[in-house]
């Protein structure tokens, strides 16, 4: 990887390699999301079947798409569309003009850093395996309202 390369080249231009390092293992792109009628997101507290909720990464990732049909791809391209990205993420953060934050581990060097700072689901999530479709909005955690 190119040194400092979420410094000095846009989304765009990094490489595959450097594209997947941005993410900080925080695992809240995991959660379950739902959208009503009027378009809002509720998040769930609930982690997708396949997130491993201690290490707070997916236990397939080669294979997710296939294995999850609601997985959706993050790519430099897209985003923006994820509005429901957290504020901390370093996807988000970027696209948005930001830096990353102190406790990245691209910054800090400890990838253990993000769950001892709170930041990662790994205190609060439970896994979707087990939660009927009933129970969901038990679970909500978060409403994020549509734009107009």
């Amino acid at each position: 990887m190119r040194e400092r390369f979420w410094e000095r080249f846009p989304l765009g231009e990094l490489t595959g390699e450097e594209w997947e390092a941005l993410c900080d293992g925080c695992g809240q792109c995991c959660l379950v999301k739902l959208q009503d009628d009027d378009g809002d997101l509720a998040v769930l507290n609930v982690a997708c079947e396949l997130l491993d909720i201690g290490s707070c990464r997916c236990s397939d990732y080669e294979n997710r798409f296939a294995r999850v049909p609601d997985c959706q791809q993050l790519t430099p391209e897209r985003v923006e569309e994820f509005k429901w990205l957290p504020g901390s993420c370093a996807y988000r953060r970027l696209a948005e003009g930001r830096k990353l934050a102190g406790w990245h581990p691209l910054i800090s060097g400890d990838p253990q850093r993000v769950h001892r700072k709170g930041i990662s689901v790994r205190s609060f999530a439970v896994s979707q395996q087990g939660i009927s479709d009933e129970e969901l909005e038990d679970h909500i955690i978060a409403i994020i309202p549509v734009e107009d």
